[in-house]
C-alpha cells in the first residue's frame, strides 16, 4: 500500500448546494464547472453521519491533535438549523480524544439570525461573513437575482455578530477583490465593522479566463490594490488578522504559510459535496468542468484513499510540483506557485505559474521591502503541519483564532544554541497558551459537555475579561488538568473545568457566580489558593469586594484559607512556590505538601540567591527564564538526600525541584529544567525529529538506552549544565582547591558528554531537515567549550566518573 504524503487536516462540508443571492464572481456558479446542476440541493443526515465517522477515523489513525471543519455551500444557512446541529453533533461525536474540533461555517449572512447564532454558541461554530466592502463596493458583485442590494443585510448579520452574546462566535470577512473598487474606502469599511480577522481574496481566473485589468491601468493592479490596503493596515497598527499579509510576511523568513495560496506547503484540504462524493479543493471549480473530481465517495472510500488520490498528491509535492519557471524565481518560497486553480491553462494543465504571477511577485517584493525584510532568505526545511494546526479553545477576546505565535528563525536559532531571549521564550509562552486552550476545548468535548456552566462562564470571561482568563489558563497545570483528561484519566474531574472559571471570575471581579465540587474537604482555586470548605458544591462569587464561598451546609467565606505563596526576585520577576495545586503531581517525583513557614523562608532565600548566581553565570540563559518559568513546585528530598528535579512534558511554565543543600546548586538545576521546559514548547511546534521512529539510543550519561526525544531533551538541557561549570572553570582559572578541581572535573565531562551526544543525534538519520539544523545549533554552543584548555588532571577525573558512572547527574561531584 503506497504511503500517505500528508494526512487530511481541513474539510469543507457542503451544507447545501444552492444559493439565496446570485453573485456573478461565485466560481461554484459562474464558472467552468456545472455540477452542481445535479446535486442534491441539501446534504442528508447519513451522510453527514458517515462523513463524521470517516474523520474520526483518520484522525485516529494518524493522531491528529485537531481538525478543521467548514460548513459550506452554496449558502450554508440554507440547509437550517437542524440539518446543522446535526453536522456539528456527529463530527464531536467521531472525533477520538484527544483532537480538537475547529468547526466554523461560511456565509453569506443574509438569513444570519438570533435562532442560528443561538444555536452556533451552543455549538462552538465559528462564523465567517462575506463582505467585499463599502455599499458601493459590494453591489458590484453580491446582488440577489432580481439586482437587489445584500449590503444592508449583511451589515445586520455582522452587526449581531458584534454583539457580547455573539462576538466570540465572530471568525472574521471575506472580502474578494475587484481593482474597480477603491481600496482605501474597502479597508475603511471593513475596518469600521471590527472584524477579528479578514481575508482578501483575488477573483479565480486561469490562463484561459484572466482576471479584470483595467484599461491602460498597471501591470500589476492586484499587488498595487493589495499593497495599499497593507500600508493602511500597518499604519493602523493590524487592527485584524490578515492571512495574505502575515503569510508574506512569514514564508519571506522562511516559515510556513497561513493559506494555501501562498508558500510551499502540502495541501491538507478536502471537499464533501451533498451527494456524499469527495472533491479536491473548490477552487478548482473554475479551471474546467469536472476538475474537482476524485471519483470517491463517503460510503465506498476512506480518507487514505482520498489522500493518495493524483490530484491531491499534485498539491503536495512542494517546490518538485510546480512548473520550471516557478523554480528558478527568487520568490518562490514565498508565493509557492500562487493557488494551484489560478495556474492553469487548457494545453498545460497546472503545469504554468499562477496567472497573478506578476502580481504575486510585485506583492512579496512590496511588502519585504516595505517590513525592511530580504524576500529571499535561507529557508529552514519545516514541517507543514507544525504551529498551524492549533485551534483555540475557549474562544479569544472578540472571537479571535488563537494560533501560536510565529518564532522568527533567528529565534529558533537562538534556541538551537540553548538560549532565549524574554522575547523568544514570550513568544514560546503565548505559543503554549493557545495549546493549552486547544486541549481544554477537546477535553470539554471528549467529556460529553459536562459542567457546561464553567464553561460558558469561562467563554463570556474571556470576551470581557481576557486577562483574568489567561492567568488562570497559563498557569502550568491548568494544562495537566487536559492532558490527563484525553489520556482517559477520568480520576481528575470536570470539578477541575469549574475551579478554573471560578478562579477567572475571581479575577475578573464582575460578580459571577459558578458551583464547584469540592472533595477532600478542599477548595481549589488554581493561582489562587485554597480553602477548607465541607465536600459537597461550594458557590464562587467573585466581586469587585473580593471573593466570596458559600459552602454546602450554608456557610460563608470571604478569604482563603492558604493562599498561593510567591516569591519576588531582583528585577521584579515573581515565581509562585506551588504546594497546593492537586495537579502539582504531573511531575515524576513525588511532591512536597503544604511548606511550613521555616521552609518557605528557606525557599525564600535560596530562590533568591539562585537567580543571582544565574544572572552572574548564565546571563545567555537566565534573560529568558522570567518570559517562561511561572511556578516551582517543591518536591520530597530523593533517597539519601540525593538531588531531585523535573519538568512535566504537559505543565509548561514549571519546573519541580526538592530544594537543594545549596543556592548554586538551585541554580543549576532551574536552568537545566528550563532547558525541558523550553524544548517541549518547541516540540510543540516544530518537527525536529520522526515521530514513527522507534529505536532506542545511548545517552552518554545514563547506562539505559532512551527514544529519541529523550536523547535530544537530555542534550538540549546539557548545554545549560556544560556552560554552568565552563563559565566556573573560567572564573577559577588555574587557581588550586577542591572546588576549583571539582568544576573542572564537572566541565571535562559534561562538555564531553554534550558533544557526543548531539553527534549521535545528527548521525540517527531520524531528525527532520530542521532537527538537523536544532541539532546543528547545539553543536555550534558545545564547540567554544570543547576548545577550552583543561590540565590533564581535570580529563582524567572525567574518565573516572565516566567509567563507573551509573547514571550520572549534572551537579555530581
Amino acid at each position: 500500500m503506497t504511503r500517505i504524503p500528508v494526512p487530511l487536516t481541513q474539510f469543507v462540508v457542503k451544507m447545501h448546494s444552492r444559493c439565496d443571492l446570485a453573485c456573478d464572481h461565485c466560481y461554484v456558479y459562474e464558472h467552468a464547472d456545472s455540477s452542481w446542476r445535479t446535486r442534491p440541493k441539501v446534504i442528508g443526515d447519513e451522510i453527514l453521519t458517515r462523513a463524521a465517522e470517516r474523520i474520526g477515523e483518520h484522525a485516529a489513525a494518524h493522531r491528529l491533535s485537531a481538525v478543521r471543519v467548514v460548513l459550506h455551500g452554496g449558502e450554508p444557512l440554507l440547509a437550517g438549523p437542524d440539518r446543522l446541529r446535526h453536522a456539528a453533533e456527529a463530527l464531536r461525536a467521531a472525533l477520538p480524544p484527544g483532537c480538537g474540533l475547529d468547526l466554523r461555517i461560511h456565509t453569506n449572512g443574509v438569513l444570519l439570525s438570533r435562532t442560528f447564532l443561538t444555536l452556533f454558541a451552543e455549538l462552538d461554530v465559528k462564523v465567517g461573513i462575506s463582505l467585499d466592502g463599502d455599499r458601493v463596493s459590494n453591489d458590484r458583485h453580491r446582488r440577489f437575482a432580481d439586482g437587489r442590494s445584500s449590503h444592508p443585510q449583511v451589515l445586520r448579520a455582522v452587526a449581531l455578530l458584534n454583539e457580547p452574546e455573539y462576538r466570540r462566535l465572530f471568525a472574521g470577512l471575506l472580502c474578494t477583490i475587484d481593482v474597480e473598487n477603491d481600496p482605501v474606502a474597502v479597508y475603511r469599511a471593513l475596518a469600521e465593522l471590527r472584524p477579528p480577522a479578514v481575508d482578501f481574496l483575488l477573483p479565480h481566473a486561469t490562463w484561459d479566463e484572466p482576471p479584470k485589468r483595467l484599461p491602460g491601468g498597471d501591470r500589476t493592479p492586484y499587488a498595487d490594490w493589495l499593497l495599499t490596503v497593507h500600508r493602511l493596515w500597518e499604519a493602523d497598527r493590524r487592527p485584524f488578522a490578515v492571512r495574505t499579509f502575515e503569510s508574506v510576511h512569514r514564508t519571506v523568513r522562511g516559515f510556513s504559510s497561513l493559506t494555501e495560496s501562498l508558500g510551499l506547503e502540502p495541501s491538507d484540504l478536502a471537499v464533501l459535496e451533498t451527494d456524499g462524493t469527495f472533491e479536491q479543493a473548490d477552487s478548482l471549480k473554475t479551471a474546467y468542468d469536472g476538475a474537482p473530481a476524485t471519483g470517491m465517495n463517503v460510503f465506498e472510500h476512506s480518507l487514505d484513499d482520498l489522500a493518495r488520490h493524483p490530484g491531491i498528491a499534485a498539491r503536495q509535492s512542494g517546490l518538485a510540483g510546480l512548473s520550471p519557471t516557478c523554480r528558478a524565481c527568487p520568490v518562490v518560497r514565498s508565493c509557492g506557485g500562487g493557488l494551484y486553480a489560478h495556474r492553469y491553462r487548457a494545453d498545460t494543465g497546472f503545469d504554468n505559474p499562477s496567472v497573478y504571477c506578476g502580481d504575486l511577485m510585485t506583492l512579496i517584493n512590496g511588502i519585504a521591502g516595505e517590513r525592511g525584510s530580504a524576500a529571499v532568505p535561507a529557508a529552514p526545511t519545516m514541517s507543514a503541519d507544525q504551529a498551524d494546526q492549533a485551534v483555540p479553545a475557549v474562544p479569544a477576546q472578540g472571537g479571535e483564532s488563537l494560533l501560536p505565535t510565529a518564532l522568527t528563525a533567528a529565534q529558533l536559532d537562538e534556541l538551537a544554541r540553548g538560549y532565549g531571549s524574554s522575547a523568544t521564550v514570550a513568544a514560546l509562552a503565548h505559543a503554549q497558551l493557545s495549546i493549552t486552550r486547544a486541549m481544554l476545548a477537546a477535553a470539554w468535548d471528549a467529556s460529553g459537555q459536562g459542567r457546561a456552566e464553567a464553561w460558558e462562564l469561562l467563554a463570556a470571561l474571556d470576551a470581557s475579561a481576557p486577562a483574568a482568563v489567561d492567568a488562570v489558563l497559563a498557569h502550568p497545570y491548568a494544562r495537566a488538568w487536559a492532558a490527563r483528561r484525553l489520556a482517559g484519566d477520568l480520576s481528575v474531574g470536570l470539578g477541575e473545568l469549574a475551579a478554573l472559571a471560578a478562579a477567572a471570575a475571581v479575577r475578573a471581579g464582575r460578580g459571577d457566580t459558578v458551583a464547584v465540587p469540592v472533595r477532600g474537604g478542599w477548595l481549589h482555586l488554581p493561582t489562587l489558593g485554597r480553602l477548607a470548605v465541607p465536600d459537597g458544591e461550594a458557590v464562587v462569587t467573585g466581586s469587585p469586594e473580593g471573593i466570596s464561598v458559600r459552602a454546602a451546609d450554608g456557610s460563608v467565606f470571604t478569604a482563603l484559607d492558604q493562599p498561593l505563596r510567591r516569591v519576588r526576585l531582583v528585577g521584579g520577576w515573581t515565581v509562585a512556590l506551588e504546594d497546593l495545586d492537586p495537579l502539582r503531581d504531573s511531575h515524576d517525583h513525588a511532591v512536597a505538601e503544604r511548606l511550613p513557614d521555616s521552609e518557605l523562608l528557606a525557599w525564600t532565600g535560596a530562590l533568591r540567591e539562585a537567580w543571582e548566581l544565574l544572572g552572574r553565570d548564565l546571563p545567555r540563559y537566565a534573560e529568558g527564564i522570567p518570559a517562561g518559568l511561572t511556578t516551582v513546585t517543591p518536591l520530597r528530598p530523593g533517597p539519601a538526600g540525593r538531588d531531585v528535579s523535573s519538568a512535566a512534558r504537559q505543565a509548561f511554565g514549571a519546573v519541580g525541584i526538592a530544594r537543594p543543600a545549596t543556592a548554586p546548586t538551585l541554580a543549576l538545576l532551574l536552568a537545566h529544567e528550563f532547558q525541558h521546559v523550553k524544548l517541549g514548547a518547541v516540540l510543540d511546534l516544530f518537527d525536529l525529529h520522526d515521530r514513527a521512529d522507534d529505536r532506542l539510543y545511548l545517552a552518554p550519561w545514563r547506562p539505559d538506552p532512551r527514544p529519541l526525544e529523550g536523547l535530544l531533551q537530555g542534550t538540549y538541557a546539557h548545554l545549560a549544565v556544560t556552560e554552568y561549570w565552563g563559565t566556573r572553570t573560567v572564573a577559577y582559572g588555574g587557581l588550586p582547591g577542591e572546588a576549583a578541581d571539582r568544576a573542572r572535573a564537572q566541565f571535562a565531562l559534561w562538555r564531553r558528554y554534550t558533544a557526543e551526544a548531539v553527534e549521535r543525534l545528527v548521525e540517527s538519520g531520524a531528525l527532520t531537515g530542521l532537527g538537523v539544523r536544532f541539532a546543528e545549533g547545539m553543536g555550534e554552543s558545545v564547540a567554544p567549550w570543547l576548545a577550552v584548555p583543561l590540565p590533564a588532571a581535570a580529563e582524567q577525573s572525567a574518565d573516572r566518573i565516566r567509567e563507573g558512572r551509573g547514571h550520572a547527574r549534572p551537579v555530581e561531584a
